[in-house]
């Protein structure tokens, strides 16, 4: 009987965090520095990561500059070039991770959560685990989607998505079909073309693609970084400023032309082909879709073994595909570059309120959340990066850190009123989601004519935030006690 009593208190813990990507990783850390060490951390991975251990595609790497991606209280001098690579952003996350070690249970992947008996009741792949608090930090960009295309289980060879790349498949002398031409495959394609016997490239809309200007960072500039702590200061301080100076385009769609005019200057330098260069032109505003990066995106589309279509897919056959113009496309192996589920995130079907009710289900396929963070009936629930958080111009690292010293107050009030069960009320959230619609409804994510992953299945623009990153900070830096009340329900 006491050994059961044992290992059920040790199954009981103040904190879960869910992922231990820089989420699960980001939150353990601050959270251990606040002095609250008695938390367990669920990851469903072999090691931390999260998307940067998962996609291991080839070319994967950063879009945001590398001294803005990373936290700014574990800084990295060696980064070695100015947009660092997968490997080396696992590596920086993995050196992070290492005081959270014995807090880690990695190989648990949560089947569901559910409030009751005024605790959180985590069912894992390693058993049920019971807390007091929830964080649910899985990450927007974790769970790939495939679409369901008719005739795919008939494919007659390996298809597979680029967050889960089959690194046994050789894809010398293949023919190759790639669906989809956002921020993953601009980076795989043009590693992969020179090497395959055909490529064709499936393209639904098309990409504003702006110069990526990438680098090695000097032995001389990584000396300077490791023993000049304000040189790494004022790099990540100018690539910050800078972001979010070009955030103005985002949310002053006609300011968006001067890039717009740089984007076609990038294309007619890249493409000699007028044919392929209207193909490849956007008829949407830059940046109501996600802004890509490349140098070398659009020559490898030029290549001679390289095709783009733009007709759509309809159905796959054994043999490859066919689009809606009634084409046949021959293909041996397929490739999604097809994203995510980001405003429909699969965690929140696993995630029950005291009612029984999912958190997909009290959202109704919008996302809405108090700062992004808290919710209305789901008491002593946190999420990070939650509605609304997301950026189109900018690292989210950034918002993280803001919503973990929110985390950090609300727990620090919740333990001066002598803890219990606190949610925001609905008038707080409501408010939120009230200002986020507005400041929403003049940007270009809302008014640049296209449809977007950043919309959910409503037309609302539930992934991103409506404005500049330092506004964020400013909402969240004063922490407001009226946005929270504790339930009656209270566990004495």
């Amino acid at each position: 009987m006491g050994g059961h009593t044992a290992r059920a208190q040790a199954r009981h813990s103040r904190i879960a965090v869910i992922g231990a990507g820089f989420g699960g990783v980001a939150a353990g850390l601050r959270l251990l520095a606040a002095g609250h060490d008695d938390l367990v951390i669920f990851d469903r991975g072999d090691d931390v990561g999260g998307t940067w251990r998962d996609n291991t595609y080839p070319g994967c790497a950063c879009d945001v500059p590398s001294h803005m991606y990373s936290l700014s209280f574990m800084p990295n001098p060696g980064w070695t070039r100015s947009f660092s690579g997968q490997e080396e952003i696992w590596a920086y996350l993995r050196r992070c991770a290492e005081p959270l070690r014995p807090f880690l249970r990695l190989r648990h992947e949560v089947r569901g959560a559910r409030w009751e008996g005024g605790r959180w009741a985590i069912d894992t792949s390693g058993g049920v685990y019971t807390a007091d608090f929830l964080v649910a930090a899985g990450g927007p960009l974790s769970s790939p989607v495939i679409p369901p295309l008719p005739g795919l289980t008939s494919f007659g060879g390996p298809a597979f998505h680029s967050a889960r790349w089959d690194h046994s498949i050789d894809l010398r002398g293949r023919r190759v079909a790639v669906i989809g031409t956002g921020a993953s495959a601009v980076q795989f394609v043009p590693r992969i073309a020179p090497e395959v016997a055909a490529l064709t490239v499936f393209q639904r809309t098309a990409p504003w693609v702006m110069p990526r200007g990438d680098r090695d960072f000097s032995d001389r500039e990584r000396r300077v970084f490791a023993r000049v702590p304000g040189a790494r200061r004022v790099a990540r301080a100018g690539v910050y400023w800078g972001r979010e100076l070009a955030a103005v385009g985002f949310l002053h769609p006609p300011v968006m032309r001067l890039a717009e005019r740089a984007a076609r200057r990038h294309l007619a330098a890249s493409v000699a082909d007028p044919a392929l260069r209207r193909a490849l032109t956007p008829a949407y505003r830059m940046g109501c879709k996600r802004v890509l990066l490349s140098d070398d995106f659009y020559p490898a589309l030029s290549r001679p073994n390289v095709s783009l279509v733009t007709s759509g897919v309809v159905s796959v056959t054994p043999g490859g595909l066919v689009t809606a113009d009634g084409a046949a496309h021959p293909a041996d192996t397929l490739i999604f570059g097809t994203g995510f589920q980001v405003t429909e995130p699969p965690l929140a079907s696993l995630i029950r309120g005291p009612s029984g009710q999912t958190l997909a289900s009290a959202w109704g396929g919008s996302m809405r959340a108090y700062l992004g963070a808290t919710v209305p009936g789901f008491p002593n629930l946190f999420l990070l990066l939650g509605p609304n958080t997301g950026l189109g111009h900018t690292s989210v690292l950034f918002m993280l850190e803001c919503q973990i010293d929110h985390l950090v107050r609300l727990l620090r009030h919740i333990d001066a009123a002598g803890g219990g069960a606190w949610e925001p009320t609905p008038a707080a959230q409501s408010s939120f989601a009230r200002f986020v619609d507005r400041r929403m409804a003049g940007t270009v994510w809302q008014s640049g004519g296209c449809h977007s992953w950043y919309q959910d299945r409503n037309g609302r623009v539930s992934a991103l935030w409506p404005g500049h990153t330092w506004s964020y900070w400013l909402r969240t830096r004063r922490f407001d006690g009226r946005a929270y009340r504790r339930l009656s329900e209270v566990v004495s």
